[in-house]
């Protein structure tokens, strides 16, 4: 489901694991516990329950779960229904699913001549 555009798997934070600290990984990490520290992969693939509290750079970053730091991306980053961002995005491609919510600012860079600023506040979803 979240295996898009993505290269192998090279590793894996675990539903049940947390980790504290920095990590730079060739290829694609997934996480599906919890972060807390800054990453740097080839891809980036936050599960539904996972939560991420750092800054990630990365060619592609899909999120489906809750990150608070800022994103920068060479190629996409994609929101999913279920995913939550609140910070920075800096990217070329930016795609958010409809009940994803994303509370910061994204500059988008396709053309180094046109940079476009846009600036989201979301509001918390009441079910």
């Amino acid at each position: 489901m979240f295996t898009r555009n993505t290269e192998k798997m090279e590793s894996f934070i675990g539903a049940n694991s947390s980790f504290k600290g920095d990590i730079d990984v060739k290829g694609t990490l997934r996480i599906d516990g919890s972060m807390e520290g800054n990453v740097n992969a080839d891809w980036v693939v936050l599960g539904e329950k996972a939560s991420l509290k750092g800054d990630v750079g990365a060619r592609g970053i899909v999120i489906g779960g809750r990150v608070e730091g800022n994103l920068r991306a060479k190629e996409l980053v994609e929101i999913k229904s279920k995913g939550q961002v609140y910070g920075e995005i800096f990217t070329n491609k930016l795609s958010i699913v409809e009940g994803g919510v994303f509370n910061g600012k994204s500059i988008m860079h396709g053309d180094e001549s046109n940079i476009n600023i846009v600036e989201f506040h979301a509001k918390e979803k009441v079910n």
